[in-house]
């Protein structure tokens, strides 16, 4: 054990890895191996120094950033400007309502910056109304400074709570309702109250950037009492008093680990309320180039195809008329990209897009063939464009074309082949013979949830509908949760400043389709699954053990729509998988017994035994709990955001409102009594902290 932690100590703080850095370019005047030692790292020329290193050896390293948000933007510019020439995005107002008040509403999907489930609940309390506004909200929102957001939200829609150590931090604060933001501010606080140079300032703010603690440790001396060497009068000599000023230097040191550079979250912002002008006022536009911009990434897609149809837009199939490569705008509605289905290869496309240019729209599938027969046309490529309906609009049923569709590519074939080996008829005078037209089969089409699951299979997602549309209903009526959220609250990519929603460990409600079931004999010569359930948001693996797997029985098939009740498995660098508990035919009869198995007592069900009825408001009810939200008073405005939420999760449990300025308790009205329900606690929790929500 000695032995062991020697070693261990000796490889404390010690690289783990070689790795290189996303974005940063070292530039200099001669070759850079002049200058440094360099290593190849998956294939690419890098330094075998650190950043921190060839900063102290006076090299130049920039980091160049790509958007690919930006793109989008211009793509969607380029769309608008077809049917209105001389729009232009950089001229657009930035002080629009409808603007504001579509994100006030919480429609951030496909909003930069501002579409996690977190930041767009920061963004409803806050109902930004100018870029400054959304400035800060890409400031606070991160690890540290988003403990000021309550503060913020707090003051800006009651300006008399805002509060200044000093009077001198009033000009420097008043923009951010007196909370520390931007390291610009604190560059200012070091010069107004310290009599710091711009210059010294900046050192300052580049020593908090870089996390450089020890350095601003010993700026305390400096800011407090002043320096005469380096110029500087310090906070004391300038009538500050002594406690004020550590105070005050305090908050810097504990905004430091996280300061903002209020440049950077100007930029940011000014992205984010373009993208969120483009979806307000050119929806279709947007959300095309939006999908285009994901269309390699399937769960993206298939959120964006929600969001539009939340919006109110349709996503039509793709078409061999109407399609390109990426997602294009219609009359109709948005028209799905042709590159996204499977086996059609991108050099295709592009002769299929320049024949219907030259040669017109394609008549028919026998035109179709006949026409792009030279350009790559396989057996593949046509088979999935059946099945995705890119020929439905020709008016075939698919089950016709995919009983004919090989007959018809033979005889093309074959037809080329004689035309080519110069086989002709007396008659024909080199004349190219004419094929035989193949009759189409009468036979019906197949049923909708086949279609479904051939979209499913040639896009990866479902075109037509979903198989989860019948349930809707019913799963909004369980709260259930949703997959997608599930997967960001514990994705663990980059920083996470939100208190999660969903977390390791948790037991879940989730309503599905199946997708997939594998099959796997244990160690144990027991039977277990892993199933693949698809929502409306995503997909999830469940890991079904025997137990469950025999409980679930007939239920587990493809296809099959289900509740399942089990607990979230999170592991690094793995997406989240939910053991199950209990799998249930998708049916309200079997609501009941799946809340059990998760753990989740349906007290809306529960009544008042003595009359077998309902309980009367606030008294009568046999439910022993009480939901205790404390609040600053009857008009703390964090209100507004409770109460859509307590009125969507309606039920028997009663809520109690503890106001802290009077120390009084309210019952709240009937109407606002809710269900006991883990994903409605954790949004409380998030909006009024942890502290100021209980069950009890």
């Amino acid at each position: 054990m000695h032995r062991l932690i020697d070693t261990a100590r000796s490889l404390e703080g010690m690289p783990r890895h070689a790795s290189t850095h996303a974005a940063g370019v070292v530039i200099t005047n001669e070759p850079v191996d002049h200058y440094v030692p360099l290593a190849a790292n998956d294939g690419n020329m890098v330094t075998q120094f650190v950043m921190t290193t060839l900063e102290e050896l006076g090299l130049l390293k920039m980091d160049f950033l790509g958007l690919r948000n930006l793109t989008v933007l211009a793509d969607a510019e380029k769309m608008v400007r077809r049917r209105q020439p001389d729009f232009v995005l950089n001229d657009i107002a930035l002080d629009d309502d409808a603007t504001y008040a579509m994100l006030a509403q919480g429609k951030t999907s496909g909003v930069f910056q501002l579409e996690s489930a977190g930041i767009t609940n920061v963004v409803t309390g806050l109902r930004p109304h100018s870029i400054e506004d959304i400035t800060a909200v890409v400031a606070l929102y991160r690890p540290g400074p988003m403990q000021s957001i309550p503060r913020y939200i707090a003051c800006k829609h009651d300006p008399s709570q805002v509060e200044y150590k000093h009077p001198l931090l009033r000009d420097i604060l008043s923009v951010t309702y007196g909370c520390m933001v931007y390291q610009e501010q604190v560059m200012e606080v070091f010069r107004v109250l310290a009599g710091y140079s711009l210059g010294k300032a900046d050192m300052v703010r580049r020593a908090m950037s870089k996390k450089k603690m020890k350095e601003l440790a010993k700026e305390r001396s400096n800011f407090i009492y002043g320096n005469p060497e380096l110029g500087i009068d310090g906070a004391v000599k300038r009538g500050v008093d002594e406690k004020t000023a550590e105070s005050i230097f305090d908050e810097i040191m504990d905004f430091a680990n996280y300061a903002f550079n209020k440049a950077h979250a100007v930029c940011y912002a000014v992205v984010s309320y373009q993208t969120a002008y483009m979806k307000c006022h050119f929806p279709k536009e947007y959300m095309a180039a939006l999908l285009t911009s994901v269309l390699d990434v399937s769960s993206k897609v298939s959120e964006y195809i929600a969001t539009c149809r939340s919006m109110g837009l349709t996503v039509l199939p793709p078409d061999v008329n109407q399609s390109c490569e990426g997602f294009t705008v219609t009359d109709e509605g948005i028209r799905f990209g042709l590159a996204a289905v499977r086996n059609v290869g991108r050099s295709f496309l592009r002769a299929l897009e320049a024949e219907r240019a030259s040669g017109g729209a394609f008549a028919s599938f026998e035109d179709f063939c006949e026409r792009m027969y030279a350009h790559e046309l396989n057996r593949r490529a046509l088979e999935g464009l059946i099945k995705s309906g890119a020929f439905d609009s020709l008016g075939y049923r698919r089950s016709q074309l995919l009983q004919m569709y090989d007959l018809v590519l033979a005889s093309v074939t074959a037809a080329r082949r004689r035309n080519v080996e110069g086989q002709m008829d007396l008659f024909g005078m080199g004349a190219e013979e004419k094929r035989e037209q193949i009759a189409l089969p009468d036979i019906p089409e197949l049923p909708m949830r086949e279609r479904l699951s051939m979209e499913k299979e040639t896009t990866g997602l479902y075109l037509s509908g979903h198989p989860m549309d019948d349930y809707r209903a019913l799963v909004e009526q369980a709260h259930c949760a949703r997959i997608r959220q599930i997967e960001e609250d514990l994705s663990g990519e980059g920083e996470r400043p939100a208190p999660p929603m969903f977390r390791d460990g948790m037991r879940v409600v989730l309503a599905g389709v199946i997708t997939s079931v594998r099959l796997k004999t244990t160690k144990n010569n027991t039977m277990m699954a892993y199933v693949t359930a698809e929502d409306l948001t995503g997909s999830a693996e469940l890991v079904v053990f025997s137990s469950v797997l025999q409980q679930a029985g007939d239920w587990l098939a493809e296809d099959r729509a289900v509740w399942i009740a089990g607990r979230i498995d999170a592991r690094e660098d793995e997406a989240p998988k939910i053991l199950a508990s209990a799998i249930y035919p998708l049916e309200e009869q079997y609501l009941d017994a799946v809340r059990q198995a998760a753990g989740e007592p349906d007290l809306r069900r529960r009544q008042d035994t003595r009359r077998n009825r309902p309980a009367p408001d606030g008294q009568g009810t046999t439910c022993r709990h009480r939901l205790y939200l404390r609040i600053d008073s009857m008009q703390d405005p964090r209100l507004e955001q409770v109460k859509p939420l307590l009125s969507a999760h309606r039920g028997d449990l009663p809520v109690i409102l503890f106001c802290a300025s009077d120390r009084k308790k309210l019952m709240a009205p009937r109407g606002l009594w809710v269900y006991n329900n883990l994903s409605l606690i954790h949004k409380l929790r998030f909006i009024l902290g942890e502290e100021n929500v209980i069950m009890k």
